[in-house]
């Protein structure tokens, strides 16, 4: 598979949105990572706010393997007020490869135009091995920007998986504009943290 990274990057810097796993209905998303456990890029079409259909392909660096995920992610609860949006969902995946190596799990966020708030906690079951893989973010826009501009925030990741006996804690930026995405982190113990999305 060979997945590599800086095309992508290069495609989605050169393009309003959040960091949202499910799109408004009939839209596609495609999004990146990169962190110390993998390298994938993901796909999903949402037929539905409510919910999204994708594929992922991995390249797991902890198991030297690659392989492909079907996945499902379903809004399981979204509350809008005139300053702020909550939403909580439910993300699963299956590996066409493996039946297996599979992965579930809730992801959350709470934000104003200002602060950001969000977590995500996936267990995964490689066949192998079984982990989890846990997140905390907190953020700060240092300005507000109208609709189209260039959106920023200053943020802190804090986040343990079972390469790491510890939490490991670093600062991310974040920007968007129009329909793309680029986060960015690093830390010593977790090196590059990388998100990278365009919807479409």
């Amino acid at each position: 598979m060979g997945i590599r990274l800086a095309p992508i990057l290069i495609f989605l810097i050169a393009i309003d949105l959040e960091a949202r796993p499910i799109s408004y209905s009939g839209a596609s998303t495609l999004m990146a990572f990169s962190d110390t456990m993998k390298n994938s890029v993901y796909y999903h079409y949402s037929p539905s706010y409510k919910y999204s259909l994708g594929v992922e392909l991995v390249r797991d660096k902890v198991q030297k393997k690659e392989y492909a995920f079907f996945r499902f992610t379903s809004l399981l609860n979204r509350k809008n007020t005139k300053r702020s949006q909550r939403n909580l969902y439910f993300q699963s995946g299956i590996s066409f490869n493996e039946s297996r190596n599979r992965f579930y799990g809730i992801h959350g966020d709470w934000e104003t135009r200002r602060w950001y708030t969000g977590f995500n906690y996936k267990k995964i079951d490689t066949g192998a091995v079984i982990y989890t893989d846990q997140f905390y973010q907190f953020g700060v826009a240092p300005y507000v920007g109208e609709y189209g501009d260039l959106h920023s925030w200053v943020m802190i990741k804090t986040r343990k998986n079972f390469l790491e006996s510890d939490w490991s804690t670093y600062p991310v930026l974040k920007f968007f504009k129009g329909n793309a995405l680029i986060e960015l982190g690093y830390s010593k113990q977790s090196h590059w943290d990388a998100h990278l999305m365009y919807r479409f």
